[in-house]
């Protein structure tokens, strides 16, 4: 076996973690509030106390390395320091017991590098309230702590082997992949080059390709490809929405049948959606699959590992065999798979798992984002809070005697927040500033439900979790609280004002997560202008953009104007009856599926009313406010080969992108507006921050970002080689050249 590397943590928990798991609600510290506490713990100790000592051995061609937390030389005592809140005789004992694994490791790598017989180590715990250690010591032999360490990586050393194995197996397959199909596609051929290039030179790539021309086998084939050349531990296709998913996991079993290589995939998916028992908590007396979990987890990962293809299905099935909970046995084998197919947010997030694996273990990751375009909007809701006045009033309702101090110093400052508005009957406004009291407030609050609960963990109610979660990611964003974001205050009724932290600049947190991968290739139909998601995203100098050719031909998709209509807000009523009949002549020219789009529900069904009215013949159907997935599947269902009729939806919603209906399944799209965000203080306020970053206040809030949802929702037009269609676009605006370039090169209008 070459040189295999493992980190102490790491190599512990795969060896050493015995017993249930446990995840009931217990205040932990933050990771800052951890890193301060270490730091004020080696502040205490003498003068040549050495903190963050670092240790490494090999065994058996096993690296073992890592940082003790501290080592006093004078006193031969080595130190792991754990922070935690509340009393600490609720901790575990498997959880001790890890933390005892961990320092006897370290003293075993200590007492060979300094060639000590005998060395007393210690757990510090320090609680971060109090600010007061708990140490627990104990003297050992040279020996027996030799022996313990060549137990843990006696243990390892066989999956140690096995991976290695793996590795060496899968690069040579991959070194030698096979596109799986005979022929590329038409663009596709181009696209894979460009990602095989990117990932080569070690850059961010921004590539904007057709619908329909097979873009996620063409990313992940040339990512997978150049894997073993740049030496990549571990790749990542992550998506917006569950079919992109199901698109990735399907050409990854392509590649795989057509090259017998042996990828082990695994799909994230919500925890919300793998939990076999959502009404009970998450440990072992409430849970029998999270009860004996980590006893059972190494025949679970061994079975995971034999059968290498794990979608949701697949890594259900393997979880329940062994009576282990499916979303945990998930989080567990991200470590081990070689493709990761999940959401945007396991890598962009603030509490990412992938992002803090990758970081932990110092991966290599090849990093693939689909529908790239819908990244900005899902990073800003990434890096965005809010608190509620209405939360607080519920959580107040039932607090303990303990919290109602701090509970009332909030109301104070929520009435006086909310006070404010109502003098100037505002339902929204924008503040100049944070509000420094409530804010201030509201970390005392936060402080004292986490000190509270740490102490009375069965007094943990709904409502005061989750008026603690708010006040906890509020207080997080309102620390790094800048020129990326704004904060604003609405006023739904009297006692209910709700305070926001609206992210507007991403790039400011994306920057690091996106420097953390060693390849990142962002794809999909609409990335034009590539300034604006340079600018937003946070993307490198040096990030290379690329458009690829379209397969399709003009002749294929007649793209008309329709110059007499204005749906501006102004012209709403008068442009219905135009729009009615513009529809109803293209569907009388050319009978067939059609999808007609439009800004708003209300605008909808205006138009809807008086087309049904005036064209009852022709079959009509709409899309409703908070259609469930059922009525979604339904009103998609009527889509049917050779069938007829015209179904009306609001454009940016879920029939706007990511809707495949090929063939005459659609033959044409109507769009009655620009898509345009609505004009209102928020946006008015983004477009202030946008233009005093970039320069480009009013096509970064409003033009651009309408554009992309018009030419997404044209494209659920033609969706192969041999598709045709029409798309109708009623607005006079179309025809102005700044709105022009934002529309696809290969389009005749």
């Amino acid at each position: 076996m070459s040189e295999y590397r493992v980190a102490v943590r790491a190599l512990c928990e795969f060896t050493a973690r015995r017993g249930d798991l446990d995840y009931r609600f217990t205040p932990a510290p933050s990771a800052q509030e951890g890193i301060a506490g270490h730091t004020l713990v080696a502040s205490r100790r003498g003068e040549g106390y050495i903190a963050e000592l670092p240790l490494a051995a090999t065994v058996e061609g096993l690296r073992v390395s890592g940082r003790a937390d501290g080592y006093d030389p004078d006193t031969h005592c080595l130190e792991e320091v754990k922070t935690h809140r509340g009393d600490l005789s609720r901790m575990a004992d498997n959880q001790r017991a890890l933390h005892w694994a961990q320092v006897k490791v370290y003293g075993a790598l200590l007492c060979a590098e300094r060639e000590l017989s005998r060395v007393t180590l210690a757990l510090v715990y320090f609680e971060i309230s109090s600010q007061r250690e708990t140490r627990l010591s104990h003297e050992f032999d040279a020996e027996d702590l030799q022996a313990f360490f060549r137990d843990q990586c006696r243990r390892f050393l066989a999956w140690a082997r096995q991976e290695a194995a793996h590795v060496e197996v899968r690069n040579e397959r991959l070194g030698a992949l096979a596109f799986p199909h005979a022929t590329f596609r038409p663009g596709q051929r181009a696209l894979a080059e460009n990602v095989f290039k990117a990932v080569s030179t070690e850059r961010c790539l921004l590539v904007q390709a057709p619908t329909g021309i097979g873009k996620t086998l063409a990313t992940l084939f040339p990512m997978l490809t150049a894997m073993p050349r740049k030496r990549l531990d571990r790749v990542a296709f992550l998506t917006m929405k569950t079919p992109g998913r199901r698109l990735a996991l399907d050409a990854l079993q392509t590649l795989q049948a057509a090259n017998e290589t042996p990828l082990r995939v695994v799909e994230l998916v919500a925890r919300s959606k793998a939990c076999e028992f959502p009404e009970r908590a998450c440990y072992g007396e409430a849970c029998p699959l999270a009860a004996g979990f980590y006893d059972r987890l190494p025949a679970a990962r061994a079975a995971c590992v034999e059968r290498g293809f794990l979608d949701r299905a697949g890594l259900r099935e393997t979880a329940l065999a062994h009576d282990v909970c499916p979303y945990y046995l998930g989080q567990e084998m991200a470590r081990w798979a070689d493709v990761v197919v999940g959401d945007v947010n396991h890598w962009f997030d603030a509490h990412a798992l992938l992002h803090g694996l990758a970081a932990a273990g110092d991966w290599r990751v090849g990093v693939l984002v689909d529908e790239a375009h819908n990244l900005i909007e899902r990073a800003r809701g990434m890096y965005s809070a809010e608190v509620s006045q209405k939360r607080f009033n519920q959580a107040k309702k039932g607090a303990p005697t303990a919290l109602k101090k701090p509970l009332e110093q909030l109301g104070r400052q929520w009435k006086t927040l909310s006070d404010g508005d109502e003098a100037g009957s505002e339902r929204y406004r924008i503040l100049e500033a944070l509000p420094a009291k409530l804010v201030g407030a509201l970390y005392k609050v936060a402080s004292a439900i986490t000190e509270y609960l740490g102490e009375h963990p069965e007094a943990a109610s709904l409502a005061l979790q989750e008026l603690l979660f708010e006040a906890l990611g509020f207080c997080r964003l309102a620390e790094s609280f800048g020129q990326h974001s704004l904060c604003d205050v609405t006023r739904h009724e009297r006692g209910r004002a709700v305070l926001g932290i609206r992210n507007v600049i991403p790039a400011d947190f994306l920057a690091p997560r996106i420097a953390r991968a060693q390849s990142l290739v962002l794809f999909s139909a609409t990335l034009t202008p590539p300034r604006y998601y340079r600018d937003l995203l946070g993307l490198p100098a040096d990030s290379v953009w690329r458009e690829i050719d379209s397969p399709f031909a003009a002749h294929q998709l007649s793209v008309r104007l329709a110059r007499h209509i204005s749906t501006r807000y102004r012209d709403r009523e008068r442009s219905v009856a135009p729009i009615v009949a513009t529809i109803a002549e293209q569907y009388r020219e050319m009978p067939g599926h059609y999808l007609a789009f439009f800004s708003s529900f209300a605008y909808l069904d205006a138009v809807f009313e008086r087309f049904t009215r005036d064209w009852p013949e022709i079959p009509a159907f709409a899309q409703t406010r908070g259609m469930a997935e059922s009525e979604r599947e339904a009103f998609l269902a009527r889509f049917t080969p050779g069938g007829r009729g015209i179904g009306f939806a609001v454009l940016g919603g879920a029939f706007g992108e990511g809707v495949d209906l090929p063939g005459d399944r659609l033959i044409g799209a109507f769009i009655a507006t620009l898509g345009l965000p609505p004009f209102n203080a928020y946006n008015e306020a983004l477009k202030g921050r946008l233009h005093e970053r970039f320069g480009e206040g009013e096509a970064y809030t409003y033009r651009i970002p309408g554009m992309i949802k018009v030419v997404q929702a044209a494209g659920r037009v033609i969706r192969g080689p041999d598709d045709e269609g029409v798309v109708v676009l009623m607005d006079d605006r179309f025809d102005q050249r700044a709105v022009r370039g934002l529309l696809p090169s290969w389009w005749a209008l």
